[in-house]
C-alpha cells in the first residue's frame, strides 16, 4: 500500500481523447468530464460521423450548450478522416478555429469507424496539407486484417502502417492514442518526430485477465482490448516516468448498458466518473505523485502548443465509491469501477 501526501493539488487537467457520444447520452455523461477537466479533445465518430466543419461547428454548440451551469469546459472538436475527405475542407476548420486535430479510423476499427479510411494512402493528400498547417493527427492505431490476432493488431500498425506514415511525413505531429503496449511504448520512445501517446486511466490497472474474470466482463471491454500484465506495467512506468511524450486521454467511451450486455456487445468503458481519481491511484502506488501535475495538465497542451490551465483541481486521500450506473435516457451507462472503493477522491471545491 502506498503512503504519501494526504492531498495533491494539481493545475487543472485536460483529456486528450473523450467519447462524448450526442443527445441524451451526452447530456448525462457530460458532466463527470466537465466536473474536472478544463479541455477535451473530442471524438468525431458520431452517427454520421462529424467530418466537415458546419458538423464539428454545430456539435460543439450542442455540447457547451449542456455543460453545467458555473462549469469551465471547452471542448476542442476533431476532423473525422475518410477516403472522401478533402483537404481544403480540413484546411478550413483548422484556420477557423473549429479543428483542433484530424482523426484517422482504419475502417471497421472500433465503434462507428465503417466510414474511417480504408487505406491510409487515401489520405496522403489530407495529411500532406496537415502537415504543412502544423496541425496534429490523432490516430487509433489497429490494423483490421482479421488473420491478425486481436492482441498483436497494436503491434502489427505499428510496423505496417504507422512506421511507413512517419517515413512519408517526418514533420507530421501525430498522438498515437490509448497505446497498450509496451511495442507502442518503446516506438513513441523511439526518438521520431513530432510523436506523443496518450494512456487511459483503465489501462493502467487492467490487464485482459479482467474481461474473463469469472465469467465474460462484457464492461471490460473495449478497443484496443487490454493485453497482457507486461504491457500494463510499461504502460504505468511510462504515465509516471516524466517523459512529456506522454499524457492523459481517458478514452471514456459510454455506451447504453443494454448495448455492452447483448450478444454482439459494444466497445468501451465509461471511466469518467472516476478518471482523475484512477490515475492519482496509479502515480501513488507508483510512489510519482510529484509527477501526475505533468502528465494530466502540462505534456498535453505543451503537444498542442496551447498554455496550461490557470485554474487547479484538489485530489485528497479518502475512500469513496463512484456511482454504479448513470441514467441516459430510458437505459443508464455502468460506471468503471462501480461498486469498489477507491483511494482517491477529487475535492469538490478547491478552495
Amino acid at each position: 500500500m502506498a503512503s504519501g501526501p494526504d492531498s495533491v493539488t494539481i493545475r487543472r487537467p485536460d483529456d486528450w481523447h473523450l467519447h462524448l457520444r450526442d443527445g441524451e447520452m451526452m447530456r448525462a455523461v457530460l458532466p463527470y468530464s466537465a466536473r474536472q477537466f478544463a479541455r477535451a479533445i473530442v471524438m468525431p465518430n458520431l452517427v454520421p460521423p462529424v467530418a466537415t466543419v458546419a458538423a464539428a461547428a454545430a456539435y460543439r454548440e450542442r455540447i457547451v450548450a449542456a455543460v453545467p451551469p458555473g462549469t469551465d469546459f471547452t471542448p476542442l472538436m476533431t476532423c473525422y478522416l475518410g477516403d472522401a475527405t478533402r483537404p481544403d475542407e480540413v484546411e478550413l476548420g483548422w484556420r477557423e478555429g473549429v479543428f483542433a486535430a484530424g482523426k484517422l479510423y482504419p475502417a471497421h476499427a472500433t465503434t462507428n469507424s465503417a466510414e474511417g479510411a480504408s487505406d491510409v494512402r487515401n489520405i496522403y493528400p489530407v495529411l500532406e496539407r496537415m502537415q504543412r498547417l502544423g496541425m496534429p493527427l490523432l490516430i487509433h492505431g489497429e490494423v483490421t486484417d482479421p488473420e491478425v490476432d486481436i492482441f498483436d493488431r497494436e503491434a502489427v500498425f505499428i510496423e505496417r502502417v504507422l512506421t511507413p506514415l512517419l517515413d512519408d511525413f517526418p514533420e507530421l505531429k501525430v498522438v498515437l492514442e490509448h497505446v497498450t503496449t509496451k511495442d507502442a511504448v518503446d516506438f513513441i520512445r523511439s526518438g521520431r518526430q513530432p510523436l506523443g501517446a496518450t494512456i487511459t486511466a483503465h489501462h493502467l490497472v487492467i490487464n485482459r485477465n479482467a474481461i474473463f474474470a469469472g465469467g465474460i466482463r462484457p464492461h471490460m471491454y473495449c478497443l484496443p482490448i487490454a493485453k497482457r500484465e507486461h504491457h500494463r506495467l510499461a504502460l504505468r512506468e511510462a504515465a509516471t516516468s516524466g517523459d512529456q511524450r506522454f499524457f492523459l486521454g481517458t478514452d471514456s467511451a459510454p455506451h447504453a448498458r443494454s448495448a455492452k450486455e447483448m450478444d454482439c456487445g459494444c466497445a468501451g468503458i465509461f471511466t469518467a466518473p472516476c478518471a482523475m481519481e484512477i490515475y492519482a491511484q496509479v502515480f501513488d502506488e507508483e510512489s510519482r505523485l510529484d509527477r501526475l501535475e505533468a502528465f494530466a495538465s502540462l505534456n498535453g497542451p505543451r503537444f498542442y502548443g496551447l498554455p496550461p490551465n490557470e485554474g487547479e483541481i484538489v485530489l485528497e486521500r479518502r475512500a469513496w465509491s463512484p456511482p454504479s450506473e448513470v441514467a441516459a435516457g430510458d437505459d443508464s451507462v455502468l460506471a468503471f469501477a462501480a461498486g469498489e472503493t477507491l483511494p482517491w477522491a477529487l475535492r469538490s471545491d478547491p478552495s
